[in-house]
């Protein structure tokens, strides 16, 4: 192995750039302890790109090319000795593979859930309940509508590369947008990166492009659902512990 790589990362943890092989438009950025197994990262990186632990090789690569095969589960992933920066490539092994195919990366060959006029009104917890709910907490204009004053007050705290999180649900993300979108609506919007795919698309809406990110992790949400703050990437094993 390369005498220029290193063992040790400052905080014992280093941040890899993560692709996939039939994921061809899937990037994310992933920060992984040193002490991980080799196991470890493949089950953080299923509940990522879908692909089983059972079907999964991972290469790393520095800015030159391949620098080991990650074939040991048992070794923890500083034996390898990464370094910031480097990429670490999922090899999805199976020919069935939900990842092959294209249908995580193209939302229209989703089946989309549907629920009826009736029955979503009957529903407490929904979003529209949620915003005429937050509607009637903030000052709002003749049609009913938050006034631009009030959104961009709201966008005063929320910066771009920021840590938040999103009302409903608690998604957690990325801030990488805050302003006007007019092909979604007037006034103020904020596009987020969800840590976990939980989005509607990578930064594109309606043919414009207002940021980038992995598939399926993008959302565009009006200010008033955003909370930024110190909200941590959730850590995927911590309901087992």
């Amino acid at each position: 192995m390369a005498s220029s790589l290193q063992n040790i990362h400052d905080d014992d943890s280093v941040m890899l750039r993560v692709t996939h092989s039939n994921l061809k438009t899937f990037t994310s950025d992933i920060r992984f302890s040193l002490q991980l197994t080799i196991e470890g990262v493949q089950e953080k990186l299923w509940r990522k790109c879908g692909t089983s632990v059972n079907s999964m090789h991972l290469e790393l690569h520095d800015s030159v090319g391949k620098v080991a095969d990650l074939v040991d589960n048992s070794k923890p992933l500083g034996f390898y000795s990464p370094l910031d920066g480097f990429r670490l490539h999922v090899v999805d092994l199976d020919p069935s593979s939900v990842t092959s195919g294209g249908w995580l990366e193209d939302t229209s060959l989703v089946d989309k859930y549907e629920i009826s006029e009736e029955a979503y009104n009957k529903r407490q917890d929904t979003f529209r309940k949620y915003k005429h709910k937050l509607a009637s907490q903030i000052p709002s204009t003749a049609e009913g509508k938050i006034p631009d004053s009030s959104m961009e007050d709201l966008c005063a705290n929320i910066k771009v590369g920021s840590r938040c999180e999103v009302e409903p649900g608690a998604k957690r993300g990325v801030i990488k947008f805050v302003g006007r979108a007019e092909s979604l609506g007037t006034g103020f919007w904020v596009g987020v990166q969800y840590d976990e795919p939980l989005g509607k698309h990578d930064g594109m809406v309606k043919g414009v492009r207002y940021f980038e990110c992995p598939p399926s992790h993008g959302g565009m949400v009006r200010p008033e659902k955003v909370k930024v703050g110190d909200y941590p990437e959730r850590d995927p094993f911590e309901d087992e512990i």
